[in-house]
């Protein structure tokens, strides 16, 4: 009943480490680009002498795969702007400190050039020189002058994939992750212990961690209605007598009308509870359900509670 009741206190209370891509055969770019290269300062002189175009490359020299970009030549250079390929034309960029990004297509020639049209392919383009091109590490310069290098962070077989790829979560570490909705909302979790994937426009939090059964929370977005008509149609689904419902001012950190409804685990069985959470969002409703199991291992019920709670605690609007 401990495990239950913590999640139920919510309701009634509530480095950069390089590797190879096949490869090398936001913020604008004005702000991305240069500030990052801003560091360069006295080298831009000697990035200026090595802009000749390299002999020997050979189109592509960025592929599908992600890579960082910093100053070339710099002591502790910052390395928070990453360039996302989502394949050798097109991507986007990340900064893992301001969340900034910005599309981009690209062509690359072979004469050592690559054209980036910031913003899509009818803005105007940006031209960059390579003059390097070893162990999939690219290195050249934009217009300025200034040498900046493109290495890259992991291989594309990985299993995090470039549409997956989050430069605040690859800065900040796995038990810090922050997973961004596109209906603008946040949470924290730890990557450690819980699988995040979509589908059919939900998005489910799977507690990857030692268990007495299936512990997750499930976020659906559902038009057209509002939160407390939403957690009363889903408490009435679940077919249980003991579900309650209740009203609270706040969800996480954001003061706002929040409804639930739970139920809680039976003394013998599996060991099922439920708890939802709705609110009013986007002319729609919001709601989060927190399906888990207790076992007869009350510290693995607690460590499992536990960390679906600090998921629920950390909402906010983004």
């Amino acid at each position: 009943m401990r495990a239950y009741n913590k999640i139920t206190s919510l309701i009634v209370g509530v480095t950069v480490t390089a590797m190879m891509l096949q490869g090398c055969g936001s913020t604008s770019k004005a702000e991305s680009i240069q500030g990052v290269a801003a560091d360069a300062g006295a080298d831009s002189s000697e990035g200026a002498a090595e802009n000749a175009v390299a002999e020997g490359l050979e189109a592509p020299y960025f592929t599908r795969g992600v890579y960082v970009n910093y100053a070339k030549g710099v002591e502790n250079p910052t390395m928070e702007e990453f360039y996302v390929f989502m394949d050798e034309k097109y991507g986007h960029t990340d900064n893992g400190v301001t969340g900034a990004g910005e599309p981009f297509d690209v062509v690359q020639n072979d004469d050592g050039t690559v054209n980036f049209y910031f913003g899509g392919k009818n803005e105007s383009e940006d031209v960059f020189t390579v003059t390097s091109c070893e162990n999939d590490i690219v290195t050249g310069s934009f217009e300025d002058g200034k040498e900046v290098v493109f290495e890259p962070v992991f291989m594309p077989k990985l299993a995090v994939e470039p549409e997956d790829f989050s430069a605040e979560n690859y800065l900040n570490g796995p038990e810090h992750s922050v997973y961004h909705d596109a209906n603008g909302w946040s949470v924290n979790y730890d990557a450690d212990k819980f699988n995040v994937t979509h589908e059919n426009g939900q998005v489910f939090f799977v507690y990857t961690g030692e268990s007495s059964g299936t512990n997750m929370i499930t976020v659906s977005y559902i038009p057209e209605v509002t939160g407390e008509k939403a957690i009363k149609e889903l408490g009435e689904s679940w077919g249980n007598d003991s579900v309650t419902y209740a009203k609270r001012d706040y969800l996480g950190g954001e003061e706002v009308a929040t409804y639930s409804a739970s139920f809680p685990p039976s003394e013998d069985g599996s060991g099922l509870y439920m708890e939802a959470l709705g609110i009013d969002h986007m002319e729609g409703a919001l709601v989060f359900e927190v399906t888990g199991h207790n076992g007869n291992d009350e510290a693995l019920d607690m460590e499992a509670s536990d960390n679906l709670a600090l998921i629920i605690d950390s909402f906010t609007f983004d």
